[in-house]
This record gives C-alpha cells, structure tokens and sequence, in this order.
C-alpha cells in the first residue's frame, strides 16, 4: 500500500508541475507583443492604403496622418493612392505585404473586395488597422482594430437635427447616399432615416446613391427636385455631394436646407459652407489619423500584446451658431 502511496503522491506532483509549467506558458503567449520586432529606438514603416486621394476627405485624412507621423522620428509613412479602384488597392495592399511593412493602414474603397488583401496582411503578421470603413469580419479577429466616427449615429444625429430644428412641422426630405458597396454609405443612409423617425410629420421621399461625386449628387438631386419640387432638406452623405446637391436647388430656383458629413476645413469644405449660409448644417467625421498613429507608437513602440479592437472618435454638430468659430480651430 505504501508504494503505491508513493507512487500516487509523486504522480500528483509531476501533474501539477506540468499544469503549472502550462499555466506559466500560457501566460508568456498572452504577454508577447504583437509585433516582435517592436523597440523605444526602432525604425519603422507604416504602410496607408488609401481609397482615393483625389476625394476633399481623404486629402484630410492624409494630412492629419502625415502630421502626426511627423512627431514620431520612428516612423516613416508611405501613403498610397487606390484612385477609387479596387484591383489597383488590392495590388498596393499586395506590395505593401511583399515590402513587409510593420503596420498596415487602410482605408477600404469598398469593402468585400479589400477583405481577401486585409486577410493576407493579417496571416504575414502584419497589423491591419482600417480607418474609416471597415472590411468584412470583426475587429481584433479579422483584422486588428477600427478608428474612426460612428457613421449611423452620426447620421442619427443629422436626422435628428431635421425632426427637431429643420422641420419641427414636417415635411419632405430627401438623401443623396455615398457608393453603396461601402459600409459608410450603408450606415449613413439608415442612420438619417431612423433619426427623423423621432418627428412623424417628415417623409423621406427620395432616396439616391451618387457615389460621394459632386457632379453625380447635383445630377440625383436636380432630377429628385424635378419629382418631388416640395423638398425641403437634403442630407447628403458627404460634404461633397452637399456641394453638388447646391448647385442643383440653386438651378431649381429652390430654397433647400442642406446638411453635409465630413465638417471638412478650408475653402471648399462644410465649415465655410455653413458659415457663409448656404448650408443648414454639417456633421464632421473625424480621420482618426492621430489616433491611429498613436496605436501604431503602442504596437511598434511599446510593445503592446494588445489594443482596443474599435476607438470611435466622436463627432461635432456644425451649425450657424458655431460654424464661424470652427474656421478658426
């Protein structure tokens, strides 16, 4: 009986060593860095595939990022143009893997074509983070983390705006949609209509994809007019459309209350146009740059085992009661 006593007794231990020696190593997995090569005084590249430079907003986008970049001596940032194509951001996203950048940025131009390019990224070990538009699958698992604003409750709050200051009464309203095949086209649309929702005395009486093209919006929206001259306000999905959508009530000879997205600065962007009058409102969306520069210093830098899968960054409200104020921000 004693030996075999002795013989449970050091079968006991030896199981327990093992556990313990698996508990140990389970906790070394969960502690390693996301990137292996990370260090305070490495250099590193960022690799931006951007959907296309020559929308207003994604020159924003682009600016912000190279700023922040400019203030990490670490990074070096190479920015490419998809030109609103996916085959050509498909194969940047190919060469940025190829070239074995530390982290991937993009910005999907739509986005079930982009998700087989953001999967290949992940499986070479390179980090995917999407600003702006999401690929298909979740973040943290399919790719590592979206940046951006919340484009349904930023296109709630518009709605909203609508039911309680633009048309308390009711009314028509209309929407002209960005490229359907991207998320924030989807998320933007549905996100304006459940807004006025809160105000049963509007009706949503037309509804057009014009693609985030000025030149396209002022097409939808003048042949919307055309159909529906009671219009009252407009909600575009971008501030450029909101530009185009202008252009057509002015050619209508109708006054039409206007909300843009994106609150983009400078000349031809929302802040101005809402300052000068011509347009009710717009919501900005902000670029995430900064912040998806300052995930890349905890990935490359710090050595991060981990990030938040999703930091939404919040939105502003312009209006005629801060908009001249904005333009000096």
């Amino acid at each position: 009986m004693r030996t075999i006593e002795r013989g449970s007794r050091r079968a006991w231990q030896l199981g327990l060593l093992t556990s313990t020696c698996l508990c140990m190593a389970g906790t070394a997995d969960a502690a390693d860095p996301m990137v292996k090569a990370c260090a305070k005084d490495g250099q590193f590249i960022i690799g931006f595939s951007q959907a296309n430079n020559a929308e207003p907003y994604r020159q924003h986008v682009n600016d912000e990022l190279t700023a922040a970049v400019k203030a990490v001596p670490q990074f070096t940032l190479q920015i490419a143009d998809g030109a609103g194509n996916v085959n050509t951001q498909t194969s940047q996203v190919d060469n940025f893997i190829t070239q074995k950048v530390d982290i991937l940025l993009i910005s999907p131009f739509e986005a079930a074509p982009l998700t087989p390019a953001v999967k290949r990224a992940m499986d070479a070990g390179i980090p995917v983070i999407e600003l702006d538009r999401k690929t298909i699958g979740d973040p943290g698992k399919d790719y590592t983390a979206f940046i951006g604003g919340d484009n349904y409750k930023i296109a709630m709050e518009a709605g909203k705006y609508t039911a309680k200051t633009l048309l308390p009464d009711g009314g028509e309203a209309a929407v002209l949609q960005g490229l359907p095949s991207s998320t924030p086209a989807v998320e933007r649309l549905n996100g304006f209509k459940d807004g006025v929702k809160e105000n049963s005395k509007i009706q949503v009486v037309a509804e057009q994809a014009a693609d985030w093209l000025p030149d396209k919006a002022q097409t939808a929206f003048s042949a919307m007019l055309q159909a529906h001259p009671d219009i009252k306000v407009l909600y575009a999905s971008n501030d450029m459309m909101a530009a185009g959508a202008l252009l057509a009530a002015k050619g209508a000879g109708k006054e039409v209350k206007i909300i843009g997205t994106d609150g983009l600065p400078g000349p031809a962007g929302g802040i101005e146009a809402v300052a000068k009058g011509d347009w009710a409102a717009t919501f900005t969306y902000p670029t995430g740059g900064k912040e998806a520069i300052e995930m890349a210093k905890s990935i490359l830098l710090d050595c991060a085992s981990s990030v938040e899968p999703t930091v939404t960054v919040d939105t502003i409200a312009i209006t005629a009661e801060n908009a001249k104020q904005m333009m000096g921000n």
